[in-house]
């Protein structure tokens, strides 16, 4: 696995982390993949909520709490040389798939 994709599973992994003690577990948040720009200044994770009718109280949320985030991430991992700027996305096309394989079912 390259450098870059190990970050990238890194900070999806302490996003879900980070969300599993912050959220007031009313939806269920799931991180779906993180994905990390080319000079690796900035980081899209994206998620999903269920039931969908929290995805913009979720999303509120998530924005609001991007410098925690942030200052979690400097916490909870070593030897980052560039610390990005995270911003939180609906992962619209895992929804796009999941909607695909109920209407297959």
């Amino acid at each position: 696995m390259r450098h870059h994709e190990q970050k990238e599973a890194l900070f999806a992994r302490l996003a879900a982390e980070f969300i599993n003690t912050e959220s007031n577990r009313q939806s269920l948040i799931t991180i779906t993949r993180g994905q990390l720009s080319d000079d690796e200044r900035r980081a899209d994770l994206f998620f999903t909520v269920l039931p969908e009718s929290k995805e913009e109280e979720v999303t509120i949320f998530l924005t609001r709490n991007r410098a925690p985030f942030r200052d979690y991430v400097k916490k909870h991992s070593e030897n980052l040389r560039v610390l990005p700027t995270f911003d939180f996305k609906l992962d619209v096309g895992e929804k796009n798939r999941l909607d695909l394989e109920a209407l297959s079912s």
